[in-house]
């Protein structure tokens, strides 16, 4: 399991005391962080995280960029915008290993050309692993949706949703209300 984007920063907080910066937190998130670190493990699902990131001073697409490790941190002043190369090797040999992909948020800001490239390089391993592996590969989210029509691989994966919160829901077994409504109706 790959844990990227905003969401890894609240993992790594917690579980590594890392200097985050101004990169986005989730103090409710947070609470579940090592209950959830606990269930892969005894599940035997190896979770990855980022391990380097391209920051900015300021969100802005103009913003001064830099790098930064989970060692060094994130200056107090700075935010993770993207991740970095040795996380996007990393992240590309887990997806080259995996049968079946959903793919749910970027890794990083992909609006912004500067911050784009790691979540660039992941869809480009997906959609490889998909023609060459035959991995089944579900995208579900707006936001991983938007990357798939920036980047015309919509038909290169094996299935795009732009209902991220409702494909998770589903995948977790969860009746939708609107499936629920028309299941009723009968």
């Amino acid at each position: 399991m790959i844990i990227g984007g905003g969401m890894a920063f609240t993992f790594l907080k917690v579980a590594n005391n890392m200097n985050i910066g101004k990169s986005l937190f989730d103090e409710e998130g947070s609470k579940i962080v090592n209950r959830i670190l606990e269930k892969a493990k005894a599940n035997n699902v190896q979770i990855h995280l980022p391990v380097d990131f391209v920051t900015a001073e300021k969100f802005a697409e103009d913003a001064n960029s830099g790098t930064a490790t989970v060692q060094s941190g994130i200056p107090d002043e700075w935010m993770g915008l993207d991740c970095g190369p040795e996380s996007v090797k990393t992240f590309k040999e887990a997806i080259a290993r995996a049968k079946l992909i959903v793919w749910n948020g970027p890794v990083g800001v992909f609006e912004w050309e500067k911050f784009a490239n790691g979540t660039k390089q992941i869809m480009d391993e997906v959609v490889r692993v998909t023609k060459e592996n035959g991995a089944t590969t579900i995208i579900g989210g707006g936001d991983t949706a938007t990357c798939c029509a920036k980047w015309d691989t919509e038909d290169k994966v094996s299935h795009v949703s732009t209902g991220g919160g409702a494909s998770l829901e589903l995948l977790e077994g969860k009746v939708l209300p609107g499936v629920d409504a028309l299941s009723s109706a009968n």
